[in-house]
């Protein structure tokens, strides 16, 4: 990838054969004069496009996002509406990790074919799959089918906008610019699952008993017909930016806007061998994989988990939403300030997962208040689920900077589809728990990000 926009004398390693893999960050994020031929000027040439390009891959993560996330915060309504059971709505949500297991065939693509043959494929996934899930049927056996298959059509879409983000950013961004660029396009995917916390409550009635005020309105018919307005809603704006990436996403810049943009990388086999051979990448990437693919499946069903402790719909999905979007918002932060500031990712990522492990505790203590004899009130709830997403979630775009810095010259798709492989087995392996498990018992599940938080921070 890259090899035609370079010279020979670009595509010689930054570092000298004596340097190991550990200095990876240095020699990506300087992009040291030194190693540019003579004749030429600058470090390379960035484009007003690009932020175009960012914000298309960006606005398909979100809905994306918003289109994995759409049953978790409504369950109460889809059982009514539909007659889901806890197994289907554990399902709905396990189709994102299991749309991961083709990840490598992704990853294959976009090393192969570049970015804008991968991501036009994604978007036509996600069209025919929310297109699925519209159609029109009587038999609320078929409809569930056709939504579960809507479901996992969307899930293949997740590999994509998932480990495509620092690919992107390195190859239309300076070196200034990446770790901004990696935030935003990475955040948007997650952000879209937090608007479904805010949509689907919002949208969708309550059944009866689990939110009075709408009681008197809250019948099966009106639910179905509220639900159904929402994924219409969410086919109509699939559509839209499917269109838009058709008629305007470019594979690349003309010209590359950094050394790292145009240097020869490994090839798809070599790359994959040298991760699997990398015990320090193997260890960053379990730390990540173990808290953030635990932390998605758990807040994907979080109503279904907060509901035996009379936690209404409502309140679990503004949890939800406000846990996610201020880790969007700090994640974001954190890499604007990683841009400038290097050599201190490791630290930045102690400290969230410190106040990740501690957030955590509070609010299993909290909720296992039988046990503690800690008052469980809103406030409480609200502070310790926030913080907890805040801590996790804004830890993603710094994990990000650093696989792709540690490995360094493999692919940066490549390396983040290793990643986000071992996150979604993760989450699989819990939302699997989850659906086999599940008793309704107020302690379910409290105790699993304190668990992996604490692990992962060691």
């Amino acid at each position: 990838m890259g090899s035609r926009w370079s010279s020979e004398e670009e595509r010689q390693p930054l570092l000298g054969p004596g340097l190991g893999p550990g200095l990876g960050a240095s020699w990506r994020s300087r992009e040291a004069a030194a190693a540019l031929p003579a004749a030429v000027p600058g470090p390379g040439r960035v484009y007003g496009r690009r932020w175009l390009v960012l914000l298309l891959f960006s606005l398909l993560a979100f809905v994306q996002g918003l289109v994995w996330n759409t049953w978790g915060p409504i369950q109460n309504s889809a059982r009514q509406a539909y007659g889901f059971s806890s197994w289907d709505i554990a399902l709905l949500v396990l189709w994102g990790p299991i749309g991961f297991l083709p990840c490598f065939a992704f990853m294959w693509l976009l090393d192969k074919r570049g970015l804008r043959i991968t991501v036009l494929l994604t978007s036509f996934l996600m069209v025919l799959g929310t297109g699925l899930r519209c159609i029109p049927v009587s038999d609320l056996m078929l409809k569930r089918r056709l939504i579960h298959g809507g479901q996992m059509l969307n899930g293949l879409a997740g590999p994509t906008v998932m480990n495509a983000a620092p690919f992107l950013s390195t190859t239309w961004f300076s070196a200034d610019e990446r770790a901004t660029a990696t935030a935003i396009a990475s955040m948007l995917s997650y952000l879209g699952g937090a608007c479904a916390f805010l949509v689907g409550p919002l949208v969708v009635p309550a059944p009866n008993g689990t939110s009075p005020l709408l009681a008197a309105e809250s019948s099966r018919a009106h639910i179905k017909d509220r639900i159904e307005a929402v994924l219409y809603a969410e086919f109509g704006v699939v559509c839209l930016i499917f269109s838009a990436t058709l008629a305007y996403f470019p594979p690349r810049p003309p010209l590359p806007p950094s050394v790292a943009a145009a240097s020869q990388r490994l090839s798809y086999r070599r790359s994959v061998c040298r991760l699997l051979s990398n015990f320090r990448f193997l260890m960053i990437a379990l730390a990540y994989a173990i808290p953030l693919g635990v932390f998605a499946g758990w807040s994907g069903v979080l109503d279904l988990i907060l509901t035996p402790a009379h936690v209404s719909q409502v309140d679990a999905g503004w949890i939800g939403f406000w846990s996610i979007v201020g880790g969007c918002v700090v994640g974001i932060a954190m890499a604007r300030f990683a841009d400038f500031i290097r050599g201190m990712l490791k630290l930045i990522l102690l400290l969230l997962f410190s106040g990740a492990t501690l957030s955590s505790t509070w609010f299993t203590l909290t909720c296992l208040n039988s046990i503690t004899h800690l008052p469980l009130t809103t406030v409480t709830l609200y502070a310790s689920c926030i913080l907890l997403g805040v801590f996790l979630n804004s830890s993603v775009p710094i994990f990000f900077e650093l696989f792709v810095e540690t490995v360094y010259p493999v692919p940066e798709g490549i390396t983040c589809g290793v990643v986000t492989f071992l996150s979604n087995i993760f989450m699989g392996v819990l939302l699997f728990f989850l659906t086999f498990y599940h008793t309704g018992k107020k302690f379910d599940f409290f105790l699993a990000p304190t668990n992996v938080c604490f692990v992962s921070s060691r």
